[in-house]
């Protein structure tokens, strides 16, 4: 029989970017992908497209499935000559139960790899501006399972130990037993004021922080309904936490952020997010594609093929200059047939396409839209004159009828069409219906369009209602028009057409830090 191979992966505390390079690897390599609530879903976007998900995720008060069950499933899959990644929350050696999977898996013959991730009990705490040793503190830490089997109720623990020899004491899992801890370190000379930190969801936008002492932590974390899952830290590292704080410190810190434009289009605004402390959440509504329709094909044929014609190449955007030159490239067609023409770029953006291609734009207008390139032309335009305007299948009349009106011939094709995409809609709707979405932002008209039909076609009766109480950000007053019109209320409004200033005036808005949300 042609066995299989296990990777057994720790995918770190929840920032999807702590996960390793060789975790991510096994990720692209899965035939099938077993994972558990506490690793990112973002991490399972890389996947390939035909890799079966398996989702074993406990809760506090519901296991899907008992662990003996998961790694039978491990050994199962990897019997039948599968590539099983097995995805964990945090390090799976760490209070992940690693062992008894690889165990079952030695024992059969299986091969398997053990890929550490960073574990939460270091992670969580550094997030939080709380380092777990420190040269004015102490050099020493333990990691404690904050519950065990229900009929050992901490007997193998040695409480009169850890309060007199360990600095530092974090425990994982143990919200639902603080009152115990705290007791017992009390009991065993711990001094009732010694600082406490809870941080749930650490490294989500999830993530908040509640502080106290070991005397009156648990009456705080009961009034704030603080819930799992939490890392508890108790010593007094505690105290940095004030001065240390830094992911908190970061504009968007605390909000999670829709992000609707097409993937092949997201990473700009995905990576600002990111770096701002947003947690971004993609989900493209729209996936480009060369025409398809056999008359855009053959209008696209019949213009390029009139190359050396043209006065005028005016480009709107960085995707219809990747199609372009695409389009050329299928075609055999040399860009040195428009050396008689003035190639015209939409924004600095579009030009830096351009430019990468090794064309310099020879106008930039000042304004990013149709009204700006008239503006930037008009005193250049002649009658009889030809342009050529490589666009998407949806865009805006306003250019080529004014450039008509002033007696140039235009020749609009479709150098590429928006398809609508539900990709990962599951996931959307568990974040929408939880209202765990802080902001949606649109990058055009047809992300707002394609939004609505792709939830329809998810089964949502009633969009509008559903995206109720999410603030709304638009690139430009087209987009916001649109928004509008379908009911939506604008919250943040880009001044310029461009992804920084999008981000840029959702920092200004001041957005609300939602210091906890009904994430389960």
């Amino acid at each position: 029989m042609n066995k299989g191979r296990v990777f057994l992966v720790g995918a770190g505390p929840g920032d999807p970017k702590l996960i390793s390079v060789r975790g991510m690897e096994a990720i692209q390599r899965a035939d099938v992908i077993v994972y558990d609530r506490l690793a990112n879903p973002r991490l399972l976007k890389h996947r390939r497209p035909e890799a079966e998900l398996i989702f074993v995720g406990k809760l506090p008060d519901k296991h899907i499935l008992k662990q003996e069950e998961i790694s039978q499933l491990l050994l199962d899959l990897a019997l039948q000559g599968k590539v099983v990644t097995r995805l964990k929350g945090g390090d799976p050696s760490v209070f992940g139960r690693v062992g008894e999977e690889a165990e079952l898996l030695a024992e059969h013959g299986v091969t398997f790899d053990i890929i550490p991730g960073i574990t939460s009990s270091i992670a969580v705490p550094a997030y939080a501006g709380i380092p777990v040793t420190h040269r004015d503190f102490t050099s020493s830490v333990a990691i404690v399972t904050g519950h065990e089997y229900p009929n050992k109720t901490y007997s193998s623990l040695n409480w009169d130990h850890l309060a007199k020899a360990i600095g530092t004491m974090v425990f994982l899992m143990g919200v639902a037993n603080l009152e115990q801890i705290c007791r017992e370190l009390i009991r065993c000379g711990k001094p009732a004021d010694m600082p406490v930190a809870l941080v749930r969801w650490g490294t989500w936008a999830d993530q908040a922080t509640i502080t106290g002492t070991l005397g009156d932590i648990v009456e705080k974390v009961r009034a704030a309904d603080f819930k799992s899952p939490a890392v508890i830290i108790v010593g007094e590292v505690v105290k940095l936490r004030e001065k240390l704080a830094w992911v908190e410190k970061k504009p968007l810190f605390g909000r999670r952020i829709m992000v609707t434009r097409a993937r092949s289009q997201a990473s700009e605004l995905v990576d600002l997010i990111d770096d701002l402390g947003g947690e971004p959440v993609e989900f493209p509504v729209i996936r480009m594609q060369p025409p398809s329709k056999p008359e855009a094909v053959a209008a696209l044929d019949a213009a390029l093929a009139r190359l050396p014609e043209y006065d005028w190449v005016i480009l709107t955007s960085v995707n219809g200059v990747e199609y372009f030159f695409r389009s050329l490239r299928d075609r055999g067609i040399d860009i040195r047939q428009l050396s008689g023409a003035r190639i015209v770029a939409v924004g600095p953006k579009t030009a830096e396409a351009l430019a990468e291609r090794g064309i310099i734009a020879d106008v930039i207008p000042a304004k990013f839209q149709g009204e700006g390139i008239l503006e930037a032309l008009e005193a250049e335009l002649r009658a009889g004159q030809k342009a050529l305007l490589p666009t998407a299948d949806l865009a805006r009349d306003y250019l080529p009828k004014r450039l008509g009106e002033l007696g140039l011939t235009v020749t609009e094709v479709d150098i590429y069409e928006n398809v609508l995409s539900v990709d990962d809609g599951d996931e959307l709707l568990q974040l929408l219906t939880t209202q765990s979405i802080h902001i949606i932002t649109f990058t055009s008209s047809s992300t707002v369009t394609n939004l609505f039909e792709a939830l329809r076609q998810l089964g949502v009766d009633d969009p509008l209602k559903l995206l109720q109480g999410v603030e709304i950000a638009c690139i430009g007053p087209k987009t916001a028009e649109t928004a509008a019109k379908a009911g939506l209320p604008i919250t943040y409004m880009a001044e310029e057409a461009t992804v920084a200033s999008l981000v840029h005036s959702m920092i200004q808005g001041g957005g609300k830090h939602h210091e906890f949300s009904n994430r389960t």
